[in-house]
């Protein structure tokens, strides 16, 4: 309802197909994903106090990747959630600099404002 911002689903049989889909979804707001060669591979390991603050901060870490290191997505090769001592993610994604591609909007952060998990999908709404 908002101008400045946008909300998605993103569906998955486990937690991980969701939080894989959910970068996907992100970066489809910002540029033709699937046009993005996977010329570069990173690896990304982060932590969250609970399953809300690591998608949180797994959003936050790719659009930091974008804004520091100019790597636009191109898709995400293995995610694995540990859920023992607090809430671990570890990736390896692929992408390419964002200089070479068109971007069509420009996702300034995510927002716990009706963020859902559920078994089926996760729910963000971005600030642009």
């Amino acid at each position: 309802e908002h101008t400045g911002d946008t909300k998605f689903r993103a569906f998955g049989k486990s937690l991980e197909e969701q939080f894989t889909n959910s970068a996907l979804a992100m970066f489809s707001i910002m540029v033709n994903y699937e046009k993005v060669r996977p010329v570069i591979k990173k690896k990304i390991k982060i932590s969250g106090k609970d399953v809300k603050a690591l998608l949180y901060n797994w959003l936050e870490e790719l659009l930091f990747l974008v804004d520091t290191k100019g790597f636009m997505l191109s898709r995400v090769s293995s995610l694995k959630i540990n859920k023992k001592e607090g809430y671990v993610l570890e990736a390896i994604i692929s992408g390419d600099k964002a200089e070479n591609y068109q971007t069509f909007e420009w996702v300034k952060a995510p927002t716990y404002n009706d963020m859902e998990i559920t078994n089926k999908y996760v729910q963000v709404v971005l600030d642009l």
